[in-house]
């Protein structure tokens, strides 16, 4: 178990994760191919025992937002839906795009990146006597990292929408951007979006 390589090319035992309260969340265990045919599904708390990566393929395999995102509406039209070996080969030429610029280990750089675009605080909204109103909270580890990965996979499904960037490309940029805490990744726009308007409502 030790020596199995994710892909059979990147070592998983080296990831590093900084932050203590994503540490518990951040599944790493070895594994060779990032499916585990939805042993988790029914169990409570069951994703934290789903690898991260699997975790990021399971995020790209959606039918687009169904609403307007950053001004358009993003549509899959079923290209990835139910289809997770598509979602894995996209997540393992992203990797390889990503060891090939950055010299580094692709899930190093993806843990990186889930630690810079996970919000710390959100909004929810609360009613005192028929009146509604919009109050700053902490979020959780868990819902931190969920929220992470939900934007950067839009951000790729994005970037790859009407453009002739491939999802795979889109997705390597976007994980070297947030890793990188650049103000040009969609996900770190996000995460400033979200804790400044949970900063307004304090």
């Amino acid at each position: 178990m030790a020596d199995m390589l994710l892909f059979n090319k990147y070592d998983l035992s080296e990831v590093k994760v900084d932050d203590p309260s994503l540490g518990p969340y951040i599944n790493l265990s070895p594994i060779s191919l990032p499916h585990s045919h939805g042993r988790q599904a029914q169990k409570q708390f069951g994703k934290l025992g789903v690898n991260i990566v699997e975790r990021l393929v399971n995020k790209l395999m959606r039918g687009g937002t169904g609403e307007k995102t950053s001004g358009k509406v993003i549509r899959t039209h079923g290209k990835l839906q139910g289809k997770k070996s598509k979602a894995m080969k996209i997540v393992e030429e992203s990797f390889a795009d990503v060891a090939k610029r950055t010299s580094q280990n692709p899930v190093q750089v993806l843990v990186s990146a889930l630690k810079n675009t996970a919000p710390r605080e959100d909004t929810t909204r609360v009613q005192y006597g028929g009146i509604s109103y919009q109050v700053a909270v902490d979020v959780s580890p868990q819902r931190r990292l969920d929220m992470a990965l939900r934007n950067i996979a839009l951000s790729a499904i994005m970037g790859s929408f009407n453009h002739p960037k491939t999802m795979a490309q889109a997705l390597a940029d976007e994980m070297i951007l947030a890793s990188q805490n650049s103000l040009n990744s969609y996900a770190i726009k996000k995460r400033d979006e979200t804790e400044r308007m949970a900063r307004s409502t304090r």
